[in-house]
């Protein structure tokens, strides 16, 4: 009777497991996207606060981009992908640039992320195949869309990880967790 009731006890939660996960993953591809959207929103609005002021005007090569324009390219791309994918309003035009203040490009590019969370929240894989505006007036897919914003985060905080350690400066992934002061690359406590 034992063996029996072990049998019975295994068996129903090998039926429930399934369902269990399916649940879990009824939106994988919006959600591991609002994932990276947590991730983004810290390590670049980390980086941003970063950099010091005076090296904003910063580029690797006289083709790259400032920081501050890295940053606010950033923010102004986060909006319109974000409103495109999601249908939202449309955010506010800044009227900021490159060489704007830190402290406001900073809290434009942090306003641009939370914007994305507002915009992005009530979207789900239902509608990954529905067609949305993308750059250079084209069609895509919501799914080609999402997928594109989740990698212009990856290429741009890799850019501001280099232009920060160019500058001698360790990148947030960088930074030990819990190590106040570990700034300068080089540098331990």
């Amino acid at each position: 009777m034992k063996a029996l009731h072990c049998i019975t006890a295994c068996a129903l939660a090998l039926a429930v497991t399934p369902l269990a996960a399916a649940a879990q993953a009824a939106n994988p591809v919006t959600t591991a996207v609002k994932n990276s959207l947590r991730g983004a929103t810290h390590n670049m609005v980390a980086a941003a606060q970063e950099m010091p002021a005076d090296k904003y005007g910063f580029k690797p090569t006289p083709q790259s981009m400032s920081f501050g324009q890295l940053v606010l390219h950033v923010a102004t791309s986060n909006t319109m992908t974000c409103q495109w994918i999601s249908g939202a309003a449309a955010a506010p035009k800044t009227a900021l640039t490159p060489t704007s203040p830190k402290d406001q490009l900073v809290d434009l590019l942090q306003s641009s992320f939370t914007y994305c969370t507002q915009a992005l929240a009530s979207v789900d894989d239902s509608k990954l195949g529905s067609p949305v505006s993308w750059y250079g007036r084209r069609q895509v897919t919501q799914a080609a869309a999402l997928l594109g914003l989740a990698d212009d985060w990856a290429d741009h905080y890799s850019q501001q990880a280099a232009y920060l350690r160019l500058n001698g400066l360790l990148p947030p992934t960088a930074q030990r967790r819990g190590m106040p002061g570990m700034k300068k690359m080089g540098k331990s406590r």
